[in-house]
Parts: C-alpha cells; sequence; structure tokens
C-alpha cells in the first residue's frame, strides 16, 4: 500500500500485483492503484474515517476520484454500496457522520469504501477484531459475500487463529517475522507441523494437559535475541542442537503444505 509510517523504511522485497511491481511505482502512480485496484480495511473504522464528513460522502469520493463519474453519479453508487453491505435506513445512514455510527455499521462503511470500485486484491488488517462475537460473525459472512461476488482476492490479517478455519481457503502462520507454516486451511487444522502452530491452537483448546504439553513455563523461555539458528527455538518444545545454529528454510511438508522447521511435528524426530 505504500503506507509504512516513519520512523519505518521498506528497505527491500517486491509487491507483484498482476505483473507490476507496487514498489517501484511513484506516489501519483500508486494513489491511482490504492483504491481502484488494491483496497485496505482497518480495525479501527473510527479512528481512518475523517469526522467533518458525511459517511456518504466519504464514500461517494472515492467513487468519484478513480472512476470518473459526476458528483451524482457517485452518490448513487454510495447509496447503492451502503444497501449492499446491509446498513438499514441508508438515506439517512448517507447523511450521518462516524460517531453517529455504532461499531458495527461503521465497519460496514470501511467495507464499503474498500469495494466501492470492485478492487482485485483487498487486505484486511485485522478489520474485525474490535467487535463482539455476533457482530463479528455478520461482518465476517458480508466480506466473504461481497469478495466472493466480485471475484476478488482477500490478504485476510489477524491474531484470532479461529476466525481462519471458517473464513480463509489458505493460511500462513507468521513468527519473528516471517513465515513458518503455509498450508490450506483444511490440512493445517487437520494437521498442523510447525510447533508454533500447534502451540497456538493447544492455546485455545480446553484442554490443559495439550497446552502444557507444547508450552514452555516461562522460566524455561531465554530472553536471548536469536540472532542465528531457528528464532522459536527459545519457545519450542521439540528444539535440538541443529536448532541452535541453522536456521531452518521453508521446505515441503506435503502437496501445497509448507513449513520452515527442522523438526516439524508428524515428521522425523
Amino acid at each position: 500500500m505504500g503506507m509504512v509510517p516513519a520512523p519505518g523504511i521498506v528497505e527491500s522485497g517486491r509487491i507483484i500485483l498482476d505483473e507490476l511491481d507496487l514498489s517501484t511505482l511513484d506516489d501519483k502512480v500508486l494513489r491511482a492503484v490504492r483504491g481502484k485496484e488494491l483496497s485496505m480495511m482497518v480495525p479501527n473504522p473510527r479512528s481512518e474515517l475523517s469526522p467533518l464528513l458525511t459517511v456518504g460522502k466519504q464514500i461517494s469520493n472515492v467513487a468519484y476520484q478513480h472512476l470518473g463519474l459526476t458528483r451524482k453519479e457517485a452518490d448513487a453508487k454510495a447509496l447503492a454500496m451502503l444497501k449492499a453491505v446491509q446498513i438499514p435506513d441508508v438515506e439517512r445512514r448517507f447523511n450521518a457522520y462516524p460517531h453517529e455510527l455504532s461499531g458495527g455499521m461503521a465497519q460496514r462503511v470501511i467495507i464499503a469504501i474498500a469495494l466501492m470500485c470492485s478492487p482485485r486484491f483487498i487486505i484486511s488488517d485485522d478489520a474485525t477484531s474490535g467487535l463482539d462475537v455476533t457482530v463479528q460473525a455478520q461482518v465476517l459472512d458480508l466480506m466473504n459475500t461481497l469478495v466472493r461476488d466480485r471475484g476478488a482476492s482477500m490478504l485476510f490479517v489477524t491474531r484470532d487463529i479461529g476466525v481462519t478455519a471458517h473464513f480463509c481457503n489458505r493460511l500462513a502462520v507468521m513468527y519473528g517475522g516471517e513465515i513458518v507454516e503455509i498450508a490450506d486451511t483444511n490440512s493445517f487444522f487437520a494437521r498442523p507441523a510447525h510447533p508454533y502452530s500447534v502451540m497456538l491452537l493447544s492455546a485455545f483448546s480446553h484442554n490443559p494437559t495439550l497446552r502444557a504439553k507444547w508450552t514452555k513455563n516461562p522460566e524455561e523461555v531465554s530472553a536471548q535475541v536469536a540472532v542465528e539458528g531457528c528464532p522459536f527455538r527459545h519457545r519450542c518444545v521439540r528444539a535440538r542442537e541443529k536448532c541452535e545454529v541453522e536456521h531452518p528454510g521453508l521446505t515441503k511438508f506435503r502437496e501445497r503444505h509448507e513449513v520452515r522447521c527442522h523438526y516439524p511435528v508428524g515428521g522425523r524426530a
């Protein structure tokens, strides 16, 4: 998205969208891509929505900027999008300000803005984390339907591994800034391979014996920063001498399932 706040910088790497490297684009070209081809949903809508503009105007501005519509046409498209995200009494909500909406409604406005131009790729940055369970389920179902109907793809970033079981087709688990396991969702939950993945799943379980088996006691966990070897080794119940000196690569565990571990669960001992 090209929106890394200072003092953060992107030192290297590529970001490819349909063979276009976004990291090489200047600000003017990138602004044309953001919102139209690439969009983002945020976890705290009230902090992102302008308190000075009505929600209808904030949605219609996206269509006016990227689709070349007149103000009247953009407003009409914004009303239609409010209906699509299932906000009741759309004419009144169109003229409301963000502080007049509930958390669930404000999140639906964010979804409307993100999908306004039918982008090909959408990033959801923990967008449902601030909602209660019932509203979260409704918003997730809505996001899934709208993204599917528009033929788009979504990168869903979340701290709730339980949500991924019902929402994602494929998932990647990250630890220490790198992917440690990537697999189809069904494959992952049927047979997780990285000790960190198993630790996460055991933390969500109601089985204290399972949690104890895969979690080191706090006094056993070293505070040392991993300079070499596996970054997870100080918290890993399966760590061996090799983990101390050799950083593991991402290798095939089974079909469409890769893991970054010298001793994956269910693999070699």
